[in-house]
């Protein structure tokens, strides 16, 4: 994986960001603030532990980018290149739907152990992509996992409570990245972008059915 972010500002202003699939590695010198050590505000259901690791992995991928738009306001307008080793994508949008993309991909691909569910869909990664297409996505995802374990001679999951049980797990950790950076942001855009997290998850695990009929209607009109 090699995905590069370029960020054109309205001022002329540049700045970019890659992301390899790698965990985030931070170096020794940098002081690292406490809201990225693992025990501040550990997820409820985190199964790490301090005495093995120090930092909280997600928090270590997000901190380049928190510490570039701390201040920034989120409804600013920014032209954002993604680029990967097939395609390139460009949109003129806010920075809070920018980084709502950005951040989403480093989260997936941080090494933290619940968030890692979401890694397939990183590897097939769609910036800018709206709730629709995160619960499409979502969806078609976890339903090629039954086919695979059905084949495996496992039993599937056709009814997909476990997708609604792995976004309330995804709520958790969004809720706990949330409180993490909350004194850190002195503007609001990497706040709003983790309430967009929030209210993607839970677009998938409070009203999924609803979610699914929307599509279907929707799917039915595109074919009439």
């Amino acid at each position: 994986m090699n995905i590069k972010y370029h960020f054109r500002f309205q001022d002329g202003r540049e700045t970019e960001f890659r992301v390899t699939g790698e965990p985030a590695r931070l170096p020794a010198q940098q002081t690292v603030p406490e809201w990225v050590r693992l025990e501040h505000c550990q997820c409820s259901n985190c199964p790490l532990k301090a005495s093995d690791l120090e930092h909280c992995p997600a928090a270590a991928a997000m901190l380049p980018v928190v510490r570039e738009f701390q201040a920034e306001d989120a409804y600013q307008k920014v032209e954002v290149t993604v680029t990967d080793e097939r395609r390139s994508y460009f949109k003129s949008t806010t920075l809070e739907e920018a980084l709502r993309s950005l951040l989403g991909l480093k989260m997936a691909t941080s090494g933290c152990p619940v968030l890692a569910e979401l890694k397939p869909m990183a590897l097939h990664h769609l910036p800018f992509a709206n709730s629709d297409e995160f619960v499409m996505r979502s969806v078609g995802d976890y339903l090629l996992e039954q086919l695979f374990a059905k084949r495996n001679l496992d039993e599937p999951d056709w009814e997909l409570s476990g997708l609604v049980e792995r976004n309330k797990r995804l709520q958790l950790v969004n809720q706990a990245l949330w409180q993490r950076i909350h004194a850190e942001c002195r503007g609001d855009s990497n706040l709003k972008v983790l309430l967009s997290f929030f209210s993607m998850a839970a677009s998938v695990s409070v009203s999924l059915e609803s979610q699914l009929r929307k599509l279907q209607a929707r799917m039915k009109g595109e074919v009439a």
